[in-house]
This record gives structure tokens, sequence and C-alpha cells, in this order.
């Protein structure tokens, strides 16, 4: 039986763990996103423009929170975590609306223990499958993530030697046009000259991380090493991933008025640790450009850094800690 906290040798593939609190976006968790990561997505500030656009009143939900909420929802499992390592083939299904309520089902899909390395302890990474649904049982979110998670026995060997490659972050033009919404983005602004196919658009403007464990709190996460930095691998609290994956897509809000919504996540790896006061900034690929009968869409790749003191682990500049592709609506 699994644990109410559970380690790596206690997940079997095939376990569900979707023992979580629905949750219904209200414009409190809009504000709190909001006085934290400063998105300048136009929707989900403007309930007039909301309507002229999806031709429904009320606010849509910024995909961040929406995605934050979701992820708090799946961490039952990661409850031990060393770090979240990635996450695949996030897609938007329909759009989220203040007022809608979330109902996230985990399941475990796949076990792979680490290569034992002298002088550390047994640990291993649990392939996750999160489906998130509304209050009317409608698919929201589909994705995939990847914590990592010790060993009780810190010499264990479990024989977990699963494929993580089943996690997918291959999503078709096909499936992604399919989820565009039927709107009316001749209301936003044009999409500037300088997001064409191969541009590379660098962000001025950073932010300096705060607020980390009061996201934790507010998205029902339970990962401990986000609270306390006595559970921490680095001694100090780790930044939930979430909250630098808000930061970029805060950072590109500012300089792409055109975005009406993210699509997808095809793939997002957490390539270094963030802390707090760590000082981020991000620079945009443009990949490619897709056109739907709803709007374009343009596949972007986000890097983002950090500057940190010399008092945190890895001190320095340019430190890469977040790689990530996804695709985005956009107005001509």
């Amino acid at each position: 039986m699994i644990s109410e906290v559970p380690w790596f040798e206690e997940f079997s593939v095939g376990d569900d763990l979707s023992a979580v609190p629905s949750v219904t976006l209200t414009e409190g968790y809009a504000a709190a996103h909001q006085m934290v990561f400063a998105d300048r997505c136009r929707l989900p500030l403007s309930a007039p423009l909301t309507e002229q656009v999806t031709g429904r009143a009320g606010l849509l939900a910024n995909s961040a929170l929406v995605c934050n909420i979701a992820i708090g929802q799946s961490t039952i499992p990661s409850q031990r975590v060393l770090g979240n390592l990635f996450y695949r083939g996030l897609r938007f299904h329909r759009p989220v609306f203040l007022g809608d309520t979330l109902t996230t089902n985990t399941r475990v899909i796949a076990l792979r223990q680490n290569a034992p390395k002298p002088g550390r302890a047994a640990s291993g990474m649990v392939g996750l499958e999160m489906h998130v649904v509304n209050q009317r049982g409608e698919t929201v979110l589909l994705f995939w993530r990847c914590p990592m998670v010790p060993c009780k026995d810190k010499n264990a060997d479990t024989g977990h030697q699963d494929d993580l490659s089943i996690m997918p972050e291959d999503i078709s033009d096909a499936d992604l046009i399919s989820s565009v919404p039927q709107w009316d983005l001749s209301h936003l602004p044009a999409t500037p000259a300088s997001f064409s196919v191969g541009s590379v658009v660098k962000v001025e403007a950073r932010d300096t991380v705060t607020s980390a464990p009061e996201m934790v709190r507010m998205t029902l996460n339970l990962a401990m090493t986000h609270t306390d930095a006595g559970r921490s691998v680095y001694g100090k609290r780790l930044v939930y991933g979430g909250h630098t994956i808000s930061i970029a897509a805060a950072q590109l809000s500012r300089v792409l008025p055109s975005l009406a919504s993210v699509l997808c996540w095809y793939r997002c790896d957490h390539v270094a640790p963030v802390f707090e006061e760590d000082i981020l900034n991000s620079v945009i690929t443009v990949d490619g450009e897709i056109e739907s009968p709803a709007g374009k869409i343009l596949k972007l790749t986000l890097e983002v850094f950090a500057e940190r003191g010399e008092n945190a682990p890895e001190s320095g500049k340019d430190i890469k800690v977040l790689d990530w592709h996804l695709a985005v609506l956009v107005g001509e």
C-alpha cells in the first residue's frame, strides 16, 4: 500500500493518485496570479475584450494559472520530490474561464530508477499522466510530467527501468489546429514583425523571483522542497518549476501583444534549479508558423536564464534554467 507521503519503492505502474480537491477558478486566484507574475496577456485582464473575442461573457483564465492549479493537484506522488525534471505533450483541449472547476486525475505510467553512484542515495523517476476535466466532465488538459523521488532505502534496487519516452512530446499540427477555438481575433493587436520565423527576441525586462512559497500553497502543491529548506537537497527552498514557467510566459506577453492564448507545451525541461531572488530573463526563438481557420499559430522556444548571488548554489550569470517549446495563438 502507498503511504500518505510515498517513497519511490512504493509506486507501481497503474497507480491512481487522484484523491485531490477540485478547484473553482475565482477572481481571487486570478488576482493572486497577476500580482506575482504581472502577465500582460489581454483576455484574462479584460472582460469586454474576452466577450468580443470569444463570444462568452466573463474572463478567460490565464493558461499559466490553469497549469499551475493542475500541477498542484497532481502532487500527491511528488511530495518528496527532489526536482521535477520535465513536462511533455501538454495540450489545451478547450478554453478555461473564471468560474470553471478543475479536477485532475493522476496516474503512474512509468518508473525508472536512477543509476547508482557512490555517495548518492537511491532515487528514481516517476512518469505521471495528468488528465484535467472541468465541471462538465470535459477534457481541459492532458499532459505528462516526471518528478524525481528518493527511495526510503538509500541502497534500494527496485529493478524499475521503464522507458520514459512513452510520455509523448509530439503534438501533430492537425491535433493542434483541432484545439483552436473559433474566436474573432481581429480585436487583438497585430503580431509584431519581429515575430517572424527564424527570428530571436530577447526580453530586456528581467524579473526577480519572489512569493514562491505563497504560489505553491495557493495551488495546493504538496512538494515539501518548495516550502521547507530542510527538505531540499540544495539546503534552501527550491522554487516550483511552474513559477519559472509563469515568469517566462509573462515575459513573452510583454513583447507579443497579439497573444490570445497558449495552445500547448510540446516539451518543457527544467535544466537547472531556480531559487528565490534569482533574476530571470527570457530569449524567444520563433521556430515555425501554422495557419488555422481561427488565426495564426506560432511555434516558439523560450530559453530562460538566471542570475544569482554568491551565497546561492551554482552562483553566477546566464545560468540556463528552462528550455520550453510551445505553441501560441496570436492575432494577425
